[in-house]
């Protein structure tokens, strides 16, 4: 019994080793600071993070996963091209965000939520359960009442929930697919605080108005102001991350 606990205690340990390596070495090769083409040696890794060579084995196969590297024998493990990195990997979209290249990926993933929420929150309006509705409903109310306090973290919150449930609504399982993509974009923004002090109670409006529209079938009504929500969002960006 003593060593299954061992073997448990070292297991955890490796655990947040491997999970420490890629916190680090996945931002430094989004924000380029590894830039296309580098190659990184294994035992370098090792030294670098003072880690064994298992941890970096174990780190470098998720980042391989996320199409950020390739591995290849006598040569090394090199950064493979922006072009064919699994972009809507969720931690990818953070780890770039979190880099000098921010204001243009916040552009680029807000419009694509404007090419496909609106879409969403229109099939939503035809597809959506009483449930669905409801929590819709329940969801607005609740982003009104952190905006009206003011509380970007609790409105992250709902917000992030809303969009969820919108997608998952819409009876598109690519869409729902999306909704960690969208997470990232609305938790990126207040994270690094690109929206402003306070929600826009413009927006919060919106969003009851978008609910409103789900719950009544109004699927035009909930296509165009679901594209007024994103579209405020890129004006939001205009001024905040030109």
């Amino acid at each position: 019994m003593p060593k299954q606990g061992g073997t448990a205690r070292t297991a955890g340990h490796d655990a947040g080793l491997h999970a420490r390596v890629l916190d680090e070495l996945g931002p430094a090769i989004a924000s380029g600071v590894h830039p296309p083409g580098t190659v990184l040696r294994i035992d370098e890794l090792e030294r670098t993070y003072g880690v064994s060579r298992t941890v970096v084995r174990e780190a470098v196969r998720v980042l391989e996963a996320m199409h950020l590297v390739e591995s290849r024998r006598r040569v090394g493990i090199t950064v493979r091209r922006t072009e064919e990195w699994n972009v809507f990997d969720p931690a990818v979209i953070r780890w770039r965000l979190a880099g000098a290249d921010r204001p243009r990926q916040l552009r680029s993933l807000t419009m694509l939520r404007t090419a496909v929420e609106p879409v969403a929150a229109g099939l939503a309006a035809a597809a959506a359960t009483p449930a669905q509705c409801r929590r819709l409903t329940v969801l607005a109310a609740d982003m009104a009442a952190a905006g009206r306090a003011a509380d970007l973290d609790e409105y992250l919150v709902h917000d992030v929930a809303f969009h969820r449930v919108m997608l998952e609504a819409s009876g598109n399982e690519m869409f729902a697919r999306l909704g960690d993509v969208v997470a990232e974009v609305l938790a990126g923004r207040t994270e690094h605080h690109v929206m402003f002090s306070a929600p826009d109670p413009e927006a919060v409006t919106l969003h009851v108005r978008v609910a409103d529209a789900v719950r009544a079938r109004d699927a035009e009504g909930a296509e165009h102001l679901m594209r007024e929500i994103c579209l405020g969002a890129l004006r939001e960006l205009d001024i905040l991350a030109p």
